[in-house]
């Protein structure tokens, strides 16, 4: 129902109400019609199925087959990890989505409370659940206004409406209809709304929708959606899947062939089972974890919260930021930015020769100075004021020759504020408002210049800029009848200011750098059009003419197909409702792209619930906002975003790099199986060697590739699409050959072993399998450039992490104790050396592989 376009008297049939307000019987049966004016929500999960549903996850039940597997083998340490990992994951799991139903209770608790309501005309104190539609509503300064509501009586009623439409300045209300048009929440004065409060004045109003038929009923519905998987989850789970049926694929052959070959049922099944093991990447899980946790712990030192460990690699598949242009692009901050004087001396001389904007900018505001030197008042006074301070020109000092006597307070109708100051010569009016209201209160022998000063002002406001007139009169005394209409006349203008909130400077650089790494930012507000545009162009978010501008009521008439044709080409949206900014993300995200939003309002919660990633504002954002985000930017600045999204880029990379070092050691395992029979000889490994060499080389080095820094050129390449598989062409190749050449130098030091009579074959071969694993963790260090480049030692955590693991295997080599447990035996000083030198060129041959790479790739 479009309340705000009908006349009073149609609003009191439609509700049956009247200036008196309902009775209590007609209250009750609309309270059972409508039902409690209260947020609902959706049954929410119990702790147990929340663990259930982590259990089932696909990774989750392969890490638990190889817990069991470990356990029937007798391989306890291996068994114990792996539970760890998944009681790890799964509370980690249970956690974040139990913190993600808090949104709807912060919601909640902002529509509680107690409201003044006039029913057959008595004043009565009802909680907010208890109001109907047609309840008559009284609100004063500081009140939560407890539900949608039509003002029907305003008395300088002012209402703070930033949490559902973004911009922080007061709106003045008034109960007159609207004339018919399409209007935004931020532009419907007669209406207030469920969650906002009165800041000023007061006012009577009729209550026209409750509950979940309310505005914040609405975003409360639009928030209550299940929260889609991150990147990195789905990749995982396809991983997961096709990991596991290639580890069955491969162990039935290897079965197969073995049983062919002659070696027992109970032999190939344990080497088999082994391999499924060894197979299946089980410190991939904690390893994910633990980087996604240090890389939070790192970005809360550059003021970016993360409330969701999988927020922080999401970051790295963003391709669109859409974001609040109020105190996150801006600076939130009104500054008056350029100024217009007319040529009129006239109004020096009433100053005594000062300056009579600077000194009419000074007098004619309500700022005030606390003890601590902070500014107090309303944001566009504040601007003006700081301005002429700043020029030396201050109100204390001012008033001393220039004393208020009177003041006629701004009202929404004549859009002026006037005050009256005791002079030498009788009393000094300055009039301050609109200027087309201005420009039609004008003296006579300013009238002719009327078109120069309309030029000029629309000159500014074409800038974006809010543009306000000032203006001075004489008087005699001060009058009786402080009627506007007697003394706001014959008015002499004096000048123009244009304010505007500025661009952060640091925003401004941000977006470039989102420009060189492939993100588009895309401006969503609840200020004007032009304005929007202005900074817009200042932040280099709108540079050319394909870029488009679309304001809310545009974008209402557009039909979905229509708006999906243009949505990628759309870089800034104004005056824009909630369900407005859900329609923008869904689009973007039909279109296959990833999409970060940020925001402060509860107007933002059901975005930021949708968005891909949702980023708060942790200054000025809601606790509604806060609880519906992902991550929370400490400082609000935009800037802090692209901090994210390179660490966010950097932490995947090093999963992939996890990955590659894993697989690859795999591969090398099961190419040195598979190929021994063909080669006739005997297998190359027992399945507690194979065990073991899981358990050394995947775990201390894949956590030290973790660590690893930043690609020079990270943030120069375009977003990884959400879709992309982990496994790229590229990787696959690495994984196959480089797998293959460390199966090959493992069987080529077997044979040569057998070759030359050496008992303990079976241990050099075991220890090329393991040393060549760990060169590959040291070569796989960058994607493209030389280890040498980087510096060898430019990771001490991979030094620690090698160093670690080669006493491991030497004290399984060298120790009795070990010996037996591992069927190993102690290598000659040479043969330790070769099989340390044989396993080093793995290290040179993914060198020489990124030097082409470098040189035609």
């Amino acid at each position: 129902m479009n309340w705000h376009l009908l006349p009073l008297s149609e609003i009191e049939r439609l509700l049956n109400t009247s200036p008196s307000g309902i009775d209590s019987v007609t209250a009750s049966q609309l309270l059972a019609e409508h039902g409690k004016n209260q947020l609902e929500k959706k049954k929410r999960k119990t702790i147990l199925q929340m663990l259930l549903q982590q259990l089932l996850d696909f990774m989750i039940l392969i890490l638990v087959a190889a817990a069991i597997i470990s356990g029937i083998l007798g391989d306890i340490i291996d068994t114990i990890i792996i539970l760890a990992i998944i009681v790890i994951n799964t509370a980690v799991g249970v956690i974040q989505e139990y913190r993600a139903q808090k949104a709807m209770e912060a919601l909640k608790k902002m529509a509680s409370g107690i409201a003044q309501v006039v029913r057959e005309g008595t004043k009565l104190a009802l909680p907010f659940s208890e109001l109907v539609p047609g309840d008559l509503l009284f609100l004063e300064v500081g009140n939560i206004i407890p539900a949608d509501i039509r003002f029907f009586e305003t008395q300088q009623i002012k209402v703070d409406e930033s949490v559902l439409t973004g911009e922080s300045h007061n709106v003045q209300k008034h109960p007159e209809e609207l004339p018919q048009g399409d209007y935004v929440l931020g532009d419907r004065i007669n209406m207030g709304y469920k969650g906002t409060h009165v800041t000023s004045g007061s006012g009577l109003a009729y209550v026209v929708a409750t509950g979940m038929s309310t505005e914040l009923g609405r975003i409360a519905r639009m928030i209550q959606t299940e929260e889609a998987a991150t990147p990195l989850q789905k990749r995982l789970t396809v991983f997961g899947k096709q990991l596991s049926v290639g580890i069955l694929i491969v162990c039935a052959l290897i079965f197969g062939i073995g049983i062919w070959r002659g070696e027992t049922v109970l032999s190939m099944l344990l080497t088999s089972i082994s391999l499924a093991v060894a197979a299946i990447p089980e410190a991939l899980a904690a390893l994910v974890t633990i980087a996604l946790a240090f890389g939070a712990k790192r970005l809360v030192k550059s003021n970016v919260l993360i409330r969701k460990l999988a927020a922080v690699e999401s970051l790295g598949s963003v391709g669109y930021i859409c974001t609040d242009k109020t105190g996150t692009l801006t600076l939130n901050k009104m500054t008056v930015e350029e100024i217009f004087e007319t040529s009129d001396e006239t109004a020096n001389l009433v100053f005594g020769g000062q300056n009579a904007l600077l000194a009419a900018m000074a007098l004619n505001n309500d700022t005030s100075i606390d003890s601590n030197g902070k500014w107090l008042g309303d944001s566009t006074e504040l601007a003006l004021a700081r301005y002429a301070f700043d020029k030396n020109y201050k109100r204390a000092d001012l008033e001393l020759d220039y004393p208020r006597v009177a003041e006629l307070p701004f009202d929404s109708t004549r859009k002026c504020m006037s005050t009256l100051h005791k002079c030498d010569k009788g009393v000094l009016l300055i009039t301050k408002g609109a200027v087309e209201e201005l420009l039609g209160k004008l003296n006579d022998e300013q009238k002719t210049a009327k078109a120069e000063f309309e030029f000029k002002a629309n000159e500014m406001a074409a800038k974006g800029y809010r543009v306000l007139g000032y203006a001075v009169k004489r008087l005699a005394d001060v009058p009786d009848n402080l009627a506007s209409g007697e003394i706001e006349s014959a008015l002499t203008l004096i000048g123009f200011t244009a304010m505007i909130d500025p661009p952060r400077e640091e925003a401004k650089q941000a977006v470039a750098q989102c420009k060189e790494a492939g993100i588009i930012t895309v401006m969503i507000t609840g200020d004007h059009k032009l304005t929007a545009m202005a900074i817009a162009k200042r932040l280099g978010i709108l540079e050319s003419e394909e870029d488009l501008v679309l304001s809310g009521p545009e974008l209402n008439q557009l039909k979905l197909e229509e708006f999906e044709d243009i949505v990628e080409r759309v870089r800034v949206y104004a005056r824009v409702n909630p369900e407005q900014k859900l329609k923008i993300i869904t689009a973007l995200q039909d279109k296959n792209h990833f999409v970060a939003m940020t925001g402060d309002g509860v107007n933002d919660a059901p975005a930021l619930k949708n968005a891909n990633i949702g980023i708060a504002m942790g200054i000025n954002g809601t606790e509604v906002s806060k609880e519906a985000s992902q991550m929370i930017l400490l400082d609000d600045n935009f800037s802090t975003i692209v901090v994210a999204i390179k660490q966010g880029r950097r932490i995947f990379d090093n999963i992939l790099k996890f990955i590659k070092y894993i697989m690859t050691g795999n591969s090398g395992e099961l190419w040195a199986i598979f190929l021994a029979p063909f080669l006739g000889l005997p297998m190359p490994l027992l399945p507690i060697q194979i065990l073991w060499i899981n358990l050394v080389s995947d775990s201390l080095p894949g956590l030290a590739l973790g660590s690893e820094s930043a690609d020079a050129h990270i943030m120069k390449r375009p977003p990884r699409s959400p879709g992309q598989n982990i496994f790229s062409r590229a990787m696959v190749i690495h994984i196959l050959w480089v797998g293959f050449l460390i199966g090959l130098i493992t069987l080529g030091i077997q044979a040569w072993a057998i070759e030359n009579e050496k008992d303990h074959w079976q241990t050099m071969a075991f220890s090329v399998l393991c040393f060549a694993q760990l060169a590959h963790a040291m070569a796989i260090r960058s994607e493209r450039e030389s280890i040498f480049r980087i510096g060898l030692f430019s990771n001490k955590y991979m030094i620690i992490a090698l160093s670690i693991a080669i006493a491991l295997q030497l004290m399984v080599i060298y120790s009795p104790f070990f010996n037996v447990i591992f069927k190993t035996q102690a290598l000659t000083v040479n043969e330790l050396a070769l099989t340390i030198a044989v396993s080093g060129t793995v290290f040179f041959a993914v060198e020489i592989e990124k030097w082409i790479k470098r040189k035609w790739g």
